[in-house]
């Protein structure tokens, strides 16, 4: 095969509600890109990445002169193609090189007829088990959807067990005062006895306050700690000072900072993003270091749809020390843009795809129909909170929303 054109669409998918976080809020929607890779032989392969409206379409198409002629089988050139380390102080491409990716792997397994799972060493297992995915939410605008005491989080936890079966609960903090979102998260650990938790503030806090919040919860059943402070030495302070296993997205990303972490711990648990990490092979790479160093591992969520969602998966199947259930917003959605809707949950777990490729097909009405919401609708930005116009975070944060 040979790549002859590449294909940018950006949509804007609704959520239940908007969804609070440490930086802000999902304003009531994602935003995500969709692309697309064609070969000479008429097969298209399927992308995504996150948000970035005409800028991220004009960066994926502006890659046509590296893709065009290219052998999509030869995913490690790419790699360097794309993202050579030097290269990328100048023009990170990492998000860009992981939609392509992506794609690419998606061509390979619709030539040869297999799942993606099976190029990349075969699975391992055949559903992957993901976690509740918690926020703490502004209503929707017809009034519902709102989580912002205790009691409406119990509320929604409970509703979403008993729809999806979910056995592990993530809440997302960093919205209120610590001491009301630790009293809103044991809520959570005592009203599901014999479920696990996991909770992440985004890395708003103090080390001292992220200390003092991980005494406050360390009778619970805690799977982990995410992000309860800033940086690897902060990280580092932190898991000197509380049994609970720390777990990071945001500091250890890339494997410069992998290297760094088995050298001086700092986090116990690398959640792993096909994104952020540059794609589904770069994760299995890390994954195999962390299973050398005897470190935990579990699959990152950044808010996808179903085609990054299958990547997930299909990562999730084939590593063999994943040992947490994963993350993912998916439950949130409204409606996605892959053939026959959304991916069904059944006991907490989503099955792996075995169709070739990533094993998901487009839904080309859809696709149009929410690119032109993303037209109509715009984007937002992350970092801001539209109930609270003129805030902003700081590292560490002392500035809390006000749960009244």
């Amino acid at each position: 095969m040979k790549i002859v054109d590449i294909r940018a669409t950006t949509v804007t998918m609704p959520l239940e509600a908007p969804l609070r976080h440490s930086n802000g809020a999902h304003w009531g929607r994602f935003v995500r890109t969709v692309v697309e890779v064609e070969a000479d032989n008429g097969l298209i392969g399927l992308g995504e990445m996150g948000g970035g409206g005409q800028s991220a379409e004009a960066a994926v198409t502006g890659l046509k002169p590296y893709l065009v002629g290219h052998d999509p089988a030869r995913t490690e050139a790419l790699r360097w193609m794309l993202a050579n380390p030097t290269a990328s102080l100048y023009n990170n491409r990492t998000q860009l090189l992981a939609a392509i990716e992506f794609a690419c792997l998606d061509l390979q397994g619709r030539e040869l007829g297999v799942p993606v799972h099976e190029l990349l060493g075969g699975k391992v297992r055949d559903r992957v088990e993901f976690a509740s995915y918690l926020f703490f939410r502004h209503p929707a605008d017809d009034g519902t959807g709102e989580i912002r005491t205790a009691e409406q989080l119990v509320e929604h936890a409970r509703a979403l067990v008993d729809e999806h079966g979910f056995r592990v609960h993530k809440l997302k903090g960093g919205v209120f005062p610590p001491d009301y979102e630790r009293e809103c998260f044991r809520a959570l650990a005592e009203a599901f006895p014999g479920h696990r938790v996991r909770f992440d503030p985004n890395g708003a806090f103090s080390v001292e306050e992220a200390i003092r919040f991980a005494r406050g919860i360390e009778d619970l059943d805690n799977d982990y700690l995410e992000d309860p402070t800033w940086g690897l030495n902060g990280m580092r302070r932190v898991r000197q000072n509380t049994p609970i296993p720390l777990a990071t997205n945001t500091v250890v990303v890339n494997f410069e900072q992998l290297a760094a972490n088995v050298l001086d711990p700092a986090v116990d648990v690398i959640l792993l993003d096909t994104t952020f990490w540059g794609g589904i092979r770069p994760c299995i790479k890390a994954a195999g270091v962390c299973e050398t160093f005897q470190l935990g591992v579990a699959v990152h969520s950044s808010g996808e749809l179903g085609i990054q969602l299958a990547t997930m998966l299909h990562l999730g199947a084939v590593v063999p020390n994943l040992a947490f259930a994963a993350d993912a917003h998916y439950h949130h959605l409204r409606d996605d843009i892959i053939v026959g809707g959304k991916l069904s949950y059944d006991g907490g777990t989503i099955a792996v795809p075995e169709a070739p490729g990533l094993g998901v097909e487009l839904d080309r009405d859809k696709l149009a129909e929410y690119a032109e919401l993303f037209r109509e609708l715009g984007p937002y930005p992350y970092d801001r909170d539209p109930a609270r116009p003129d805030w902003y975070p700081l590292l560490p944060n002392t500035d809390w929303a006000d749960p009244s």
